[in-house]
C-alpha cells in the first residue's frame, strides 16, 4: 500500500515562506513523477509544481514559478516544496501526488495516489 503524508503546513504571514513536506511509504520514491497542487476554499483542486522521478526536470504554475522551488529526496522518500512570499490568497490545502509515469504533468487527474493534505493558512 502505497502513502504520501504531508506535513509543514500551517499559519503564516504574507510575504513570509514555507517549506511543505511529503514522505512516501511502501514503494521508493524514484517510481513516481511527483506533483503538488492545492484546493483553495470552494475552489477545484489546482496545479502548483511537478518533478520528475530523477529531480532533473520540474514544471511549475507559470503565474508563480518565480515564488517555487519543487525538490526531492529519494533516497529519503521524501519530496519538498518551497514557497516564498506567500500571499492571503495562497491559503488553501495543499495535497502531494504520486504519478507511475516519467513525464511531469499538471492534470489531478493523471495521479495515482494522493495524500490527506496540509493546510496553509496565509494572514495579510
Amino acid at each position: 500500500q502505497v502513502l504520501l503524508v504531508e506535513s509543514g503546513g500551517g499559519l503564516v504571514q504574507a510575504h513570509g515562506s514555507l517549506r511543505l513536506s511529503c514522505t512516501v511509504s511502501g514503494r521508493s520514491l524514484s517510481t513516481f513523477v511527483m506533483g503538488w497542487f492545492r484546493q483553495r476554499p470552494g475552489k477545484e483542486r489546482e496545479f502548483v509544481a511537478s518533478i520528475t522521478r530523477s529531480g532533473d526536470t520540474t514544471y511549475y504554475e507559470e503565474s508563480e514559478k518565480d515564488r517555487l522551488t519543487i525538490s526531492r529526496d529519494n533516497a529519503a522518500n521524501t519530496v519538498y516544496l518551497q514557497i516564498d512570499s506567500l500571499k492571503p490568497e495562497e491559503t488553501a490545502d495543499y495535497y502531494c501526488a504520486a504519478r507511475y509515469a516519467c513525464e511531469v504533468d499538471p492534470a489531478p487527474n493523471e495521479y495515482d495516489y494522493w495524500g490527506q493534505g496540509t493546510q496553509v493558512t496565509v494572514s495579510s
